[in-house]
Formats: C-alpha cells, structure tokens, sequence
C-alpha cells in the first residue's frame, strides 16, 4: 500500500505517519523505484496499534515502551499494567485539575452581574496574575 491507503486504512493521517517515521516510532518504510512509501500489513499493525494508543490518550515516549513490549512474545503483563496504570494516574490528576478550573469558572461565572456594568469578576480574576486567587 501506498502512504495514502495505508492512512485510510489505519486511520492515521499521511503526515502523522511521515511524523512517527521521522521521530522513529515506525521504521522507515520501503520504497518502490520511483521512491515511494510502501507499507505491508506489518505495519498497518503497527499503525493501527498505535492509533488505538492515542485515542486512548497515551503519550508518545509510553507508545514507544508499548511497542516494544508487544513486539516482545517473552514481555511481562505486569510492565504492560504498570504503564496503563501510570496513564490511569495522569488522567485522574488531569480530571482533577479540570474539575477544579470548572468549579472555579462557574463561581466566578454565578458572580458575574453579565448585564451592562463594567464589573465583571472574571476580568478580574484574569487580569490579578497568577497566584492572586481572590475567588475560590
């Protein structure tokens, strides 16, 4: 397949493909004569399993250590459970800090006249700097 199908095929656009080559992520791919892609179903594997990585938000150096312990048949489950497991934890600090920026928008959005007064908390609270939480 060429780049083009290869990308349809495994939902992964061409320049993302072109960027995981580049940043060695998949190996180069081979070239026909005239010099272009050519992909197998080796790598639309790689690319597939790549992309169910991503849409499953992890980062591209955890990707990385997920190849390599697929491609490994002797690998532990126990190092493939440790990396989902860190993921699980970032997510849930990242969850965390969401909920606190939306707690903290809507206080500051309840306390906002939002009629034609200049006042307005979140201008406010914008523009006192970081570290100046005077709301929450």
């Amino acid at each position: 397949m060429n780049i083009g199908e290869a990308a349809e095929a495994t939902g992964v656009t061409a320049k993302m493909i072109r960027h995981y080559e580049q940043i060695g992520l998949i190996p180069e791919a081979g070239r026909t004569g005239s010099g272009y892609r050519v992909y197998g179903p080796k790598d639309l594997s790689t690319l597939s399993f790549i992309r169910r990585a991503r849409d499953l938000g992890f980062s591209i150096a955890q990707i990385r250590d997920l190849l390599t312990l697929w491609q490994d048949r002797a690998r532990a489950s126990s190092d493939v459970k440790r990396i989902a497991s860190e993921h699980i934890d970032e997510m849930k600090a990242k969850m965390a800090l969401l909920q606190e920026m939306v707690h903290t928008l809507e206080h500051l959005s309840a306390h906002c006249h939002g009629d034609d007064r200049p006042d307005c908390p979140i201008i406010e609270q914008l523009a006192s700097g970081p570290g100046k939480e005077g709301c929450c």
